[in-house]
């Protein structure tokens, strides 16, 4: 039977860290599954229009890339999200596989990040094995946030860093629970007054360049004004090759059935 693996993400209509971060993803689960071509989709539609005008640059829907693997003839499909959790957009994507499954022989779907305990454990450790700290800073990632159930992922990482002994890291969300306030609270906590920004997100795109980083309005600007001494790190969790190998890992179980 022919093979494809479909690469969905939520998109960004940031050139340099969609070359950084799910480029690199799609590039690297081509080489490791060389019998399956390797397909995109986005499940922004927003950002697909906003790339197809600023751009000149085509990305399908996950329907729209369904159809087209279809037409090429494949037969057995694995579809795996760069999603962080099974939130919102994942429940999306499900929806779409199920319209289509009559399309195909066989469709089998990979987990998002946060899946397992053991994704967990690994997600904190390929942060923290390229992002080096002094004794006197916090890490504050900053997380998308949801009003779906599965926010509960974001507490859940903090509480799995720290019992890792990673205690200098901390997580908020832009758009739920924890806020930045309560992430300042637990800086007040800490006694330490350097904090270090990062984006817990696949991509450093909107919300990281300009949420977090940006010069009004932004944590950045809110932690300074608060008393604290900011450096930002401004890179997309698809650039930690801890990351992607878990990614590459759910295709496999995904391939295993």
């Amino acid at each position: 039977m022919k093979k494809g693996i479909l690469i969905v993400s939520f998109g960004t209509s940031y050139l340099d860290t969609l070359e950084k971060t799910i480029a690199v993803i799609e590039r690297e689960a081509a080489e490791k599954f060389p019998q399956a071509g390797v397909y995109r989709a986005f499940t922004s539609s927003v950002i697909i229009r906003k790339l197809k005008r600023t751009a000149g640059l085509a990305v399908d829907t996950v329907g729209e890339a369904l159809k087209r693997m279809a037409a090429d003839g494949v037969e057995e499909v694995i579809v795996q999200p760069t999603h962080i959790i099974n939130g919102i957009e994942n429940d999306v994507m499900m929806e779409s596989l199920m319209a289509h499954m009559g399309q195909f022989r066989q469709i089998r779907a990979g987990k998002p990040l946060l899946s397992s305990v053991d994704d967990y454990k690994k997600s904190v450790h390929a942060v923290m094995a390229e992002t080096e700290l002094e004794p006197d800073e916090m890490l504050v990632l900053m997380g998308h946030g949801t009003d779906h159930h599965a926010n509960s992922a974001y507490p859940t990482l903090e509480y799995t860093f720290h019992a890792l002994g990673y205690t200098q890291v901390l997580i908020g969300t832009v758009e739920s629970f924890p806020e930045l306030k309560n992430v300042i609270s637990r800086l007040e906590i800490s006694g330490k007054k350097k904090a270090v920004l990062m984006p817990f997100l696949l991509v450093a795109g909107d919300h990281a360049k300009n949420d977090m980083a940006g010069e009004e309005d932004s944590w950045k600007s809110q932690l300074e004004e608060a008393g604290y001494e900011v450096r930002v790190i401004l890179k997309g969790l698809g650039e930690l090759e801890g990351i992607r190998k878990i990614f590459l890992e759910h295709i496999e179980e995904a391939a295993e059935g």
